[in-house]
């Protein structure tokens, strides 16, 4: 059987869907990517978007953030010592492959209970495979969002982390891109 390609009769139906036009998957260049998903997020119709802003990270800033020794108890205090062991990049603890790693800003929530909150940092990393089980970036028939992957009996579904949001079952006649799998999230308290 072959693979790949166009199949005939494939895909969705020409001027079906909410674009009323042919569409096509394509990559974006970071520097037009706010601009095009601005432009999506107009649409009322929209599968529920959850990613609002695409940045790539800088590697080439070095700025080393003091690390303490002595972990912080999250029970009961215990007693501080004022000796710092050293200061770390936060580019080298969070950014494994800095030329297929970018970042997301989020809105929704979708991915609650995932720990993914409105207005949260995405740290997205393109050279993870992107297996059963992970967070990742998906598009979905044009439109961004982020979900848990979840394949199960040659089926495959994008699962979100709050029970008020339904499972999105990816059919035969969708399109289905993953830009990348979630590694860390950055969120302010």
């Amino acid at each position: 059987m072959p693979r790949g390609g166009k199949r005939e009769g494939a895909g969705r139906p020409v001027g079906t869907g909410k674009y009323g036009e042919k569409t096509k998957a394509v990559r974006l260049p970071i520097s037009i990517a706010d601009e095009i998903l601005i432009s999506l997020q107009q649409s009322p119709e929209k599968l529920e978007i959850v990613v609002n802003s695409i940045f790539k990270p800088d590697a080439q800033t070095k700025y080393r953030i003091p690390l303490y020794l002595s972990p912080i108890a999250a029970g009961f205090p215990a007693v501080t010592e004022d000796y710092v062991e050293g200061k770390i990049d936060l580019n080298r603890h969070l950014v494994k492959h800095p030329e297929s790693t970018f970042l997301v800003r989020v809105t929704g929530e979708s991915m609650r209970n995932a720990g993914i909150h409105p207005n949260d940092l995405l740290v997205v990393d393109r050279a993870i495979e992107p297996i059963s089980g992970k967070v990742v970036i998906a598009v979905v028939d044009g439109e961004l969002t982020v979900k848990r992957l979840r394949k199960h009996r040659d089926r495959l579904w994008l699962m979100p982390e709050n029970p008020d949001y339904p499972p999105i079952e990816i059919g035969e006649n969708m399109e289905l891109h993953i830009w990348g799998v979630v590694t860390n999230v950055i969120h302010a308290l």
